[in-house]
């Protein structure tokens, strides 16, 4: 079948050899070809695995219970009412992409939730209490024998861990059934709840929002509380801290007589008044001091004092100069009547000279007044002078005290500001007790759905139909994968880098022959395409060494069954029909396949040759149905030793190099006998044979690599038992894939 098949290569040659780009066109189709053969002969594998997907989502589907999906909305309000202009105990929520998400995560907690199920009974619903739910089926059968069993124990409560762990599944399948998204990029959360009642899942929605506005509602008034107890309990200690610096402010002031009126303290009053009291004392004895000089200035020039300022503003002796006036007026008269003796003259001028007297008298006691003014104002000027100096003296100790004062000052100052700030706090948080506001509202009320939202007929239909499809592609690749027999000619070169010399098809799958062996029907049908397989294998093992005659050939394998005694007589019979001088060698101690094969028993064969015992034309016998010589085993000719390494047999094979034309080695598998390995460096070439999509490749490489250190030369591999049939459906390009279109040029 593979009469172009081009000869071995060796190490160095496929290593140099070019190789076809996987990204070229023309591999890209073969690859898609290669593909779409797999799937042709794994078709049936496809089909099951499909099926049975496929069969699996429709009685999920059928078998699932319906369920309905409510839908409520709700909005995170980013506009704001400020009634009062006071500042909030809790902030607004923030509106950005994080605090959404945040919300989110809140209406999905499980504290919510147990809010909805405290609000609904929902713990008495069996749909979220598994331990109300009436068992079907299998489980109703289970929990009649159960209570069978059970039906004389006394039953005990649950204990608060049971119940707890009870109500903890409760809130955990009412979870279950929620659905929160986000819609798109705005503010609006959508809340969704799926149940088995359309009127149930609509409530459920309902009341989550509900829900979770009162929760808002709820988280401000409960932190409005805590704040307004807070600064209550602040105030009480700040109210006793502001008394208490106060008190000490004030008894500081006392014991250091700080005490002050109209914002300046006493000792500074009092300096005050002393200083202008001494500028008006000294300005008085200075007055006096300039009347009292004057006054006897006056009285050192010779004056009678009349002319002294205050003699002349003084009232007596205003009226004692009236009197002399009138005295004097007297005196004129009588002196002009009476003269100077008259008794009535004498009594006039007696009481001139007594007021006269009078006024002089009067004048020195002014002057002695002046002088004694100014001794008063001299002692005044001198007693507020000194009580200014104390005073000073009080004040400099006062500015010392000072330092102390202002530090309590500034302690009572801050107390009572801290105290102010907190009280206005405090009143500013008892008046939002009522005013808190939700951050969010409700846009849309869940309605009562129409129409089941699972199982969706329809959409789990065409999703099964595509899984089904995934899966049996995958089943396919996987089978594709797991599958370590080699079946074409590009399995061999790829995976195992080495020659692909040909396949030997099964009979049954290239002729309708019944009862008749391949050995046989090499022979009767000469122009089969079976036959023609061994003639295309024959030509490639010619070959199968450049530059070199091949003549011995050893037939081998990496395990029993491969069909090496098969390929070995019916590849001798081929060539001897052909006029070639063919012998065949039976090298398997242990199996003597070719004797059985060719029904004969003889009396000697190749371990007698080596020993002596017997000459080579004595072992060998003709087939008559060929005219191939074989060589065969005896029956009692098994040993232990080691008969392949000895001189005799290189002296054999010399020998039938020189009598035949073609010489085949039907020998051992390598893997479980050791003899091969000897034998194969003395054929010129080794001829592996895989069987068909059943010998492991780790089965073959492992062959190699124990014939690799041998020296033995590997044509190639032979695939044999190839069903040809369905060989089409493998490698595209192999010869096999067209065998549909040539095997009309055959007689079978």
């Amino acid at each position: 079948m593979n009469a172009h098949t081009p000869p071995a290569l060796s190490a160095d040659d496929r290593s140099s050899a070019p190789l076809e780009s996987p990204q070229t066109g023309l591999g890209a189709a073969m690859d898609i070809r290669r593909w779409f053969n797999v799937f042709r002969r794994r078709i049936r594998l496809f089909i099951a695995v499909a099926l049975v997907v496929f069969a699996a989502t429709v009685m999920l589907t059928l078998q699932a219970t319906p369920r309905y999906t409510a839908t409520a909305s709700v909005v995170l309000d980013t506009r704001k009412t400020n009634v009062t202009g006071v500042q909030q105990v809790m902030s607004d929520m923030p509106t950005d992409a994080s605090a959404v998400a945040t919300e989110v995560e809140i209406l999905k907690s499980g504290q919510l939730a147990e809010r909805v199920v405290k609000a609904l009974n929902l713990d008495q619903d069996p749909e979220f209490n598994p331990a109300l739910r009436k068992p079907k089926g299998l489980g109703a059968v289970r929990a009649s024998v159960r209570d069978l069993v059970k039906g004389a124990a006394p039953k005990t409560a649950p204990t608060p861990a049971q119940l707890q762990r009870a109500h903890e599944g409760v809130v955990s399948n009412v979870l279950g059934g929620l659905q929160i998204r986000r819609t798109g990029m705005t503010y609006v959360i959508a809340i969704g709840y799926e149940s088995e009642s359309p009127t149930k899942a609509a409530a459920i929605a309902n009341k989550w929002a509900e829900l979770y506005l009162l929760d808002q509602l709820e988280s401000k008034f409960e932190a409005t509380q805590q704040a307004t107890r807070w600064l209550n309990e602040q105030l009480g200690s700040l109210r006793g801290q502001v008394e208490q610096d106060d008190a000490a402010v004030q008894q500081y002031r006392i014991a250091n007589n700080l005490l002050s009126a109209s914002g300046t303290s006493l000792t500074e009053q009092e300096i005050s008044s002393y200083s202008q009291s001494l500028a008006s004392a000294r300005a008085e004895l200075a007055a006096d001091n300039a009347r009292l000089a004057t006054a006897r200035q006056q009285l050192a020039r010779g004056s009678n004092g009349e002319d002294v300022g205050e003699a002349m503003s003084s009232a007596v002796i205003g009226q004692l100069r009236s009197q002399r006036a009138a005295v004097s007026a007297q005196v004129a008269d009588l002196q002009g009547r009476y003269g100077d003796r008259h008794p009535e003259m004498l009594k006039a001028k007696r009481q001139l000279t007594d007021i006269d007297s009078q006024i002089q008298e009067e004048i020195g006691r002014i002057v002695s007044n002046l002088e004694a003014k100014v001794e008063v104002s001299r002692q005044r000027a001198n007693a507020v002078g000194g009580s200014l100096g104390g005073a000073k003296g009080t004040l400099a100790s006062n500015s010392r005290a000072m330092v102390r004062l202002n530090e309590l000052q500034r302690t009572a100052d801050a107390s009572r500001t801290l105290y102010e700030s907190y009280l206005a706090r405090y009143k500013e948080t008892s008046t939002q007790g009522g005013i808190e506001t939700s951050d969010a509202r409700i846009v849309t009320k869940a309605k009562v759905p129409g129409g089941q939202s699972s199982p969706d007929v329809q959409g789990n239909l065409i999703r099964g139909l595509l899984l089904a499809i995934a899966a049996g592609a995958a089943a396919l690749i996987l089978a594709e994968m797991l599958d370590a027999g080699l079946a074409t000619a590009e399995d061999v070169e790829r995976r195992l880098e080495t020659a692909y010399l040909g396949s030997v098809p099964m009979l049954s799958s290239v002729s309708d022959t019944r009862n008749e062996t391949p050995i046989d029907h090499i022979v009767s049908k000469p122009l089969s395409s079976f036959s023609e397989a061994f003639r295309n294998l024959q030509t490639s093992i010619l070959y199968a060494k450049l530059g070199e005659p091949v003549q011995v050939v050893a037939v081998t394998s990496s395990l029993p069954g491969e069909g090496k005694t098969t390929t070995a007589i019916c590849l001798a019979r081929s060539a001897a029909l052909r006029g070639g001088r063919v012998l065949v060698v039976d090298c398997d101690l242990r199996r003597r396949t070719v004797n059985r094969m060719l029904d004969a028993e003889p009396g000697v064969g190749l371990l007698e040759v080596l020993s002596g015992d017997a000459t080579l034309e004595q072992a060998i016998s003709r087939d008559a149905a060929s005219g191939a010589d074989i060589l065969p085993l005896s029956k009692t000719s098994f040993t232990p030793k080691d008969v392949f390494g000895t001189a005799a047999m290189d002296r054999l094979l010399a020998e039938l190099r020189r009598r035949y034309d073609l010489v085949i080695l039907d020998t051992a598998p390598v893997l479980p006998i050791a003899d091969t390995r000897i034998l194969a460096p003395k054929a010129d070439v080794v001829v592996f044979l895989a069987r068909w999509r059943k010998t492991p490749q780790h089965a073959i490489e492992a062959a190699f690599r124990q014939l690799s250190g041998t020296g033995a030369h590997v044509g190639g591999v032979v695939l044999t038992q190839v069903d040809m049939k369905q060989q089409a459906k493998y490698g595209y390009g192999d010869p096999g894939y067209y065998y549909a279109e040539y095997k009309k040029y055959y007689t079978e």
